[in-house]
């Protein structure tokens, strides 16, 4: 006798059965059919948990990188209401005004410039100046800044997409000022501006030497620097002490600006611990022009943006960076505090260790610098498992240990890596 087929669940049926998934009800409908249409009914709620993960949600960052790029760099909170702002009204004389006004003023008071402009990244920040300032003319840049940064940002790509013609100053390791004064003496020459730029996470040790803004400023043409991280003030006067070691040689835009350059480009997620952004700061005259681009249209941000840039910068002016900037607050907590909140979850993880660790401010701020931290480590490789945790947990394996640095970690999810801790023990 025949065995009757067995048929498949009804699309809506299994649609039902993953609706805990918090999915809307049509993208259940999709996953249902594609389970379905591969024979496999039972794999809906697996294709519905993999969909919910490959969206946007909060994680632990336990890495020990403090602007951790795949994990949004600076974390931050920002919250406003659902109602109109003058994004670009002039409140005082009821006319139309400018969206950079508000952020561009702060930022301009917080660096030392005469005016400041704001863009969607610091990539954009740089093709606008080059766009706006050097349109098919010439911009000297050493040889050993012509790099390529995280995302496949390279100098002399962008340098062509603005229009701007690269003129390479020097050798890779050793660029002096008699490169560029060489260069700028070139029968025909042409230059619009001399760009130094910051090279993220790319050194060159030994045999190395690079102009300073000082000796660039006084060769008559305007100095551009692409500062890239984001320090605002070399003295950190927001931390109530001295600067932190690793912060040694890193640029600032304050101290570049009174060194002689014409504009700092720098980012908003990096060091300066805001919103995505990329700011253009200096001279009235060359913001000016940079604005009326029509590049700075297309490269804006939007309200969300410039409302969290304005808190932060804020709190830099208020001097409450250190209490209200989360970058500033995990770098700002002292180690010993750090041991103290690892030793409890290890006293209640069977196997867990207190380790000491090194941890990195990231996103190409300070290359090769890293700052004392403390973390909790368990025997194995178990970084998938922490990601499949509520609030996943993203952690680093480490000499056959699985690291959890809590630098990085908000102390009021200390729980949530206890608890997940646990669950690997078990």
């Amino acid at each position: 006798m025949e065995r009757a087929a067995v048929r498949p669940p009804s699309v809506d049926a299994l649609a039902r059965s993953i609706a805990g998934s918090g999915l809307p009800h049509p993208i259940c409908v999709e996953l249902a059919r594609e389970a379905i249409a591969a024979g496999e009914p039972g794999s809906a709620s697996t294709r519905a948990d993999a969909f919910h993960r490959s969206l946007l949600t909060p994680v632990i960052n336990a890495t020990g990188v403090l602007l951790h790029t795949n994990l949004g760099r600076a974390p931050l909170a920002h919250a406003q209401p659902a109602q109109a702002t003058n994004v670009e009204l002039d409140l005082a004389t009821g006319e139309r005004g400018s969206r950079q006004r508000a952020a561009g003023q702060l930022l301009s008071r917080l660096v030392g410039a005469e005016s400041a402009l704001v863009v969607n990244n610091n990539a954009a920040a740089v093709l606008l100046v080059l766009a706006a300032l050097a349109h098919g003319r010439e911009v000297l840049v050493s040889r050993g800044e012509s790099v390529e940064i995280g995302g496949s940002f390279r100098v002399p790509e962008v340098m062509e997409q603005s229009g701007a013609r690269l003129v390479d100053v020097g050798t890779t390791n050793r660029t002096r000022r008699a490169d560029y004064e060489r260069a700028l003496a070139r029968p025909g020459a042409d230059v619009a501006l001399v760009l130094k730029v910051h090279p993220s996470n790319y050194r060159v040790e030994g045999f190395v030497e690079s102009t300073a803004v000082a000796d660039l400023s006084a060769l008559g043409v305007p100095v551009v620097v692409d500062l890239g991280s984001g320090l605002v003030d070399a003295t950190c006067p927001w931390l109530h002490g001295p600067p932190p070691a690793w912060l040694a040689g890193e640029p600032a835009a304050r101290q570049t600006l009174e060194a002689g350059a014409a504009i700092v480009t720098f980012s908003g997620d990096k060091l300066l611990g805001g919103p995505q952004a990329g700011i253009i700061a200096g001279r009235a005259d060359l913001v000016a022009a940079c604005a009326r681009h029509p590049l700075a249209r297309a490269l804006r941000p939007g309200g969300l943006v410039l409302a969290a840039l304005q808190d932060t910068v804020l709190a830099y002016l208020d001097r409450r960076a250190v209490t209200d900037i989360p970058f500033w607050a995990m770098v700002a907590t002292p180690v010993s505090e750090l041991r103290g909140r690892a030793a409890i979850i290890a006293d209640a993880v069977p196997a867990a260790d207190v380790v000491d660790t090194d941890a990195l401010p990231g996103a190409g701020s300070a290359p090769g610098a890293t700052m004392p931290s403390v973390g909790v480590s368990i025997a194995g490789d178990h970084l998938a498992a922490l990601r499949r945790a509520p609030t996943p947990i993203v952690a680093r394996v480490r000499d056959g240990r699985t690291v959890l640095d809590l630098r990085t970690v908000r102390p009021e999810d200390d729980q949530q890596v206890h608890r997940a801790l646990l669950a690997l023990a078990g």
